[in-house]
């Protein structure tokens, strides 16, 4: 039977200005809509799974388009709940050369950040939920949406779902008086997999030991720290059983190498490093990996190594893709790792 996902999060409008530009530069904005969780969705749904999305969007045409966008994707959203008065934005500049992206948030006061425990039936919907997936922006919104989260946490721990959770620590969003590496840490104790960067790993753990710095796909990696840093992530997270840990080095603001590392029940598991030039958008590389991770558990359970090249091709390919959706399918996947000679 086909796993039946559930993702929950805050639906983003992102303002970007085209060719690399910068905001001060050009009037003209292009606007497309993502958001951490929703894009794990779409991924999800673009390698042909059964998935819904919740989140609370404001009840106007702008909501509702969101909303239908998301169905274009074969999203379900009949969860979707209306009501406030607007929809959450980020404005993004894109890299180029030796200088960085930049995210200017404008979330306060959005739909989501008024949800409140109580406003979603969460025992109704995870009746027929397999897998729900979070992650640490829904407690860096407001208090309420923090408080929202711990109750979908909550009830889906007592219903016996399995529990996904990205770390997806955002320093900027983190304004309204919590502390982020508490929260995090109890959001992290609900969980049965994770993903996450090195860098929120880093923050989560006060570790700052392995240097990551690959020029290309020739690197050594010190495998025996990261080992050792594993045991300890377990150690003060029992609960969970998989790991996995995307690694990336920004060679330039266009040429990236990338790599991932999964920790699996005591277990760890290594795999390629990407050299990946000619990035055309790396926003979402990090809810590839989270889709494609849960896509792959669920077809590949005995298969460790496959679930962690998988998430890792997922998201190497997720750099060519324009906005914050991966809409990269099950098959092109296959069919570069299959290219990169990793499966015959």
């Amino acid at each position: 039977m086909q796993t039946k996902y559930l993702t929950f999060g805050e639906l983003l409008l992102r303002f970007s200005n085209p060719h690399q530009m910068r905001l001060m530069q050009d009037s003209r904005l292009v606007g497309n809509y993502g958001g951490s969780e929703a894009n794990v969705a779409v991924s999800l749904a673009t390698l042909g799974d059964n998935v819904e999305y919740v989140t609370r969007l404001p009840d106007n045409r702008v909501g509702h388009a969101g909303a239908l966008a998301l169905r274009g994707h074969q999203v379900g959203v009949k969860h979707v709940i209306f009501g406030g008065n607007r929809i959450g934005a980020y404005y993004f500049e894109e890299a180029a050369g030796m200088r960085s992206a930049k995210v200017i948030y404008d979330r306060e006061n959005s739909a989501y950040s008024e949800l409140r425990p109580g406003m979603i039936p969460w025992r109704e919907i995870f009746k027929d939920v397999d897998v729900f997936h979070a992650s640490g922006i829904t407690g860096a919104i407001s208090q309420n949406a923090a408080d929202a989260t711990f109750e979908a946490l909550d009830i889906a721990t007592e219903m016996d779902v399995t529990i996904s959770f990205d770390i997806n620590y955002r320093k900027n969003l983190w304004k309204y008086g919590a502390d982020a590496k508490e929260t995090l840490s109890k959001m992290l104790g609900y969980a049965d997999l994770v993903f996450a960067d090195k860098i929120e790993f880093e923050f989560m753990t006060d570790n700052y030991s392995n240097i990551f710095d690959a020029q290309d796909a020739n690197f050594k990696m010190d495998l025996d720290a990261y080992r050792r840093w594993f045991d300890d992530i377990h150690a003060r997270w029992p609960r969970c059983k998989k790991w996995l840990m995307g690694i990336r080095n920004l060679v330039s603001s266009s040429h990236h190498t990338l790599t991932a590392i999964l920790w699996n029940d005591g277990e760890m598991l290594t795999t390629r490093i990407w050299d990946i030039p000619g990035i055309i958008d790396p926003v979402g590389v990090g809810d590839a990996f989270s889709a494609a991770l849960n896509h792959a558990c669920a077809t590949w359970p005995d298969n460790p190594q496959l679930c962690l090249d998988y998430p890792l091709a997922a998201a190497a390919l997720k750099n060519s893709v324009p906005g914050d959706f991966n809409l990269i399918t099950h098959e092109e996947i296959m069919e570069t790792l299959r290219n990169a000679g990793i499966i015959s």
